[in-house]
Parts: structure tokens; sequence; C-alpha cells
């Protein structure tokens, strides 16, 4: 992911096993870590059960918070490619009884977002 997105706030693919390292404890048994993007500070994680939220808060990143959203709970998602002249692509994740979309997340361009929309097609479909 290049410095410019990084500023941005678009979102750069991050390899599974170094996400499991870092992660791992949050796995329960059989969970595998599929897909995963890091922001500047936050990172998300696309695993076989669930999406793991990583939200990095306060000036010094000490606190943490790890939220995790059901496959279930998802009741719609969009993805929006890049264009010529845009910098990133779009993720937008509803939840069940949300009118608006519950988690919104940009991509550089580097990151496949069909692969993306194929990983959440599988779960929630």
């Amino acid at each position: 992911m290049g410095l410019f997105s990084a500023l941005l706030g678009n979102a750069g693919a991050v390899d599974p096993s170094d996400l499991t390292q870092k992660y791992g404890q949050l796995l329960i048994d059989n969970e595998v870590i599929e897909l995963g993007f890091k922001l500047i500070r936050d990172t998300f994680i696309f695993t076989n059960r669930r999406l793991i939220f990583v939200n990095v808060q306060g000036l010094t990143g000490s606190k943490v918070e790890y939220k995790s959203v059901n496959y279930k709970s998802i009741s719609r998602f969009s993805i929006e490619s890049a264009g010529t002249f845009d910098l990133d692509a779009e993720l937008k994740i509803w939840i069940s009884g949300e009118e608006q979309p519950s988690i919104r997340a940009q991509f550089s361009k580097s990151v496949n977002v069909y692969e993306v929309q194929k990983v959440l097609a599988h779960h929630v479909l």
C-alpha cells in the first residue's frame, strides 16, 4: 500500500499469515483468516466465520476495540470499483435492521474488490 493511499485512509491487503500471528488469540477453534486489510491504524479481517474489526484508539494506540460481526447479521453489501481517475474502491456493509451502511471501507487500487465481494458473497448468500 502506498503512503499516499494510506494517508487518505485507503486499505491495503495484508498477508493472512501475518494477521494470524498478530490476532490469532481472537480466533476460535477451526476459524481461519481468509482475507485482511489494514488502514493506517485499523485492521479488518475476514475469517471463515465472521468479520473482525480492529479499531486502534487514542493517541498512543494502547486502547484497542475488537468488534466481531457474524456473517448472518449482514443483510446486504455493495462494492464500488475504482475508476480511471479514482484513487480508491469502496465497500459498504449493512447490518440487519440498519437503514444506513454500518460499515464503510475504502481500498487502494491495488486491492481486488471483486475478491472481497467474493468472500462476502460466499459467507452471506
